[in-house]
């Protein structure tokens, strides 16, 4: 079945940064184009970033445009998400989502699967 694990969260202070890595399995990710989002405690799931299948599309929210920058490996079924600059703002759980249509994709109910979630806590 689909897995989708997330790695790389933790705590940084503020302007640092972070790799998220999400290896996925049990489909064929490179025909699949890819998704990270964010949620906080008592908020819906927010949107982050988006790649096409092949990389060649991205996509991002206004608030992370410059700091966040998401890319895939298919060689190695994995998509990133390097985050700069990180600021308390960022803090989030980070969840990484495949999506059911074929270019990018920023609402939550175009992806069908979802990873467990990593913490990103950013202090000032």
């Amino acid at each position: 079945q689909v897995q989708l694990i997330e790695t790389g969260g933790g705590s940084v202070q503020a302007g640092g940064s972070l790799r998220l890595s999400c290896a996925a399995s049990g489909y064929s990710f490179s025909a699949f184009s890819m998704g990270w989002f964010r949620q906080t405690p008592g908020k819906a799931r927010e949107f982050v970033a988006a790649i096409s299948w092949n990389g060649d599309t991205t996509r991002y929210a206004d608030s992370v445009k410059g700091r966040f920058t998401i890319s895939r490996s298919n060689a190695y079924n994995t998509v990133y998400l390097q985050i700069d600059g990180l600021k308390p703002e960022d803090t989030a759980v980070y969840y990484c989502a495949r999506a059911i249509v074929g270019n990018v994709a920023v609402a939550s109910r175009l992806y069908d699967s979802w990873g467990q979630g990593t913490q990103v806590t950013v202090s000032s």
